[in-house]
């Protein structure tokens, strides 16, 4: 077995503290085991709508009397709602959606909240994150368990990737794997990457016969070769990866290019997320709002797009969430404030597009706020189930009903 000088000195031959992207800062192998058995080529991308967005200005009863009174000022006029029956229309900031809903691309699941609702931003996001309350142990999110129950990645690919310079979210938070956060596809690169030699030297090195068994050389060695794997399938990727559209001038846009970059590299990659701020609409709300909602709709529109063009549109779900809606009055800022139920939605080649489940009744409000009837645990055990073939019971803390939203894998 090599000593602990060997380990030190191979480490300091290959430079791995600056040449290796964040791909090396993975669970050793001998902690994967059921890697290659992972059951689903299938890959969900999470956008998370930070803030609280106003889901009755997203998904519009239109014709409701209640709305109309109960916003005199933000209500949107009949004639610039984008209808979708003579009940509901879309923010006619949301042209993407629209259209990802007329291509049989997009399912709205109406109605999402959870009982008693926490309007803290804080709390109520953790409960989205890991399916428990603050007196339940909080140890790991929802999507970490998940990937730790699939086998994570395949030939030393992150299970989960985090794109963005917010601090990472807990839901991909695992007791196992590591999940890397970037800002960009920059630092997801070999550091020296273009050095030919300094490629075959460090690759050289990660391909050292060991003796006896030792573990951690072994996962250093293993994830050096993966990273230099990754970073030149991506680099390749780069030179030939053209978009099918124009994706938005923006963070989100710039963003959902970029995770289509990467899944067109060919990263068996399982999992991304990608957020959005700006939803917790107080005050003034109409212009901001209406400008958010533009960003996620046509950033969605994009990716969308641009994957059905590049033949993975079947394999790409895209799921978008807030982590409460607003309340139904308007405030005396023109804004609105923290209420509970509100929509969510799954875009991609394989959903049952279309509402799912009811408009909350307006009439039956409780407290001000939009009751729910549709538990987010249920869209999550459908997203596991249904599209990442994992039971959802131990992952989601609990039995929950599944929504009719998308083609069942098979």
């Amino acid at each position: 077995m090599m000593n602990s000088m060997n380990r030190r000195g191979f480490l300091a031959r290959a430079g791995l503290s600056s040449a290796v992207v964040t791909l090396s800062h993975m669970t050793p192998s001998f902690l994967q085991a059921a890697a290659a058995e992972r059951r689903s080529e299938r890959i969900l991308v999470v956008l998370e709508m930070a803030g609280g967005n106003d889901g009755l200005n997203t998904v519009i009863p239109w014709k409701h009397d209640v709305y109309r009174s109960s916003r005199p000022k933000l209500a949107i006029p009949d004639s610039k709602v984008l209808p979708v029956d003579r009940e509901l229309g879309f923010h006619p900031a949301l042209q993407g959606f629209a259209d990802l809903l007329e291509a049989g691309k997009l399912a709205v699941v109406q109605g999402v909240g959870y009982d008693n609702p926490n309007r803290s931003h804080f709390e109520s996001m953790d409960i989205w994150h890991t399916c428990q309350r603050k007196e339940e142990s909080r140890t790991d999110g929802w999507l970490g368990r998940a990937m730790e129950s699939t086998g994570g990645g395949q030939g030393g690919d992150p299970a989960g990737l985090h794109l963005g310079g917010d601090k990472q979210p807990f839901a991909l938070m695992s007791r196992t794997l590591r999940v890397p956060s970037i800002r960009s596809l920059d630092q997801f690169k070999l550091k020296g990457g273009t050095d030919e030699d300094f490629v075959r030297r460090v690759r050289v090195l990660a391909g050292e016969v060991r003796d006896g068994g030792d573990d951690l050389l072994g996962f250093v060695q293993q994830s050096t070769s993966a990273a230099i794997d990754a970073s030149q399938r991506l680099e390749a990727t780069g030179k030939t990866y053209q978009p099918s559209l124009p994706y938005p001038d923006t963070d989100l846009g710039q963003k959902l290019k970029s995770v289509a970059q990467l899944i067109t590299s060919g990263l068996s990659t399982g999992v991304y997320y990608v957020q959005i701020d700006g939803f917790d609409t107080h005050a003034q709300q109409s212009e901001a709002h209406a400008g958010l909602l533009r960003q996620t709709g046509d950033a969605v529109y994009a990716f969308t797009t641009d994957l059905a063009s590049h033949g993975l549109g079947d394999r790409v779900l895209t799921m978008c969430f807030s982590e409460f809606g607003r309340r139904v009055a308007e405030n005396a800022s023109e804004g609105t404030d923290h209420g509970t139920a509100g929509p969510m939605f799954l875009a991609g080649g394989q959903v049952k597009p279309g509402f799912v489940g009811r408009h909350p009744d307006l009439t039956r409000l409780q407290d001000g706020d939009l009751p729910h009837h549709t538990d987010f645990r249920q869209v999550y055990a459908t997203v596991l189930e249904r599209w990442l073939e994992c039971p959802s019971e131990s992952v989601l803390k609990g039995k929950f009903q599944p929504v009719d939203a998308i083609v069942q894998a098979g």
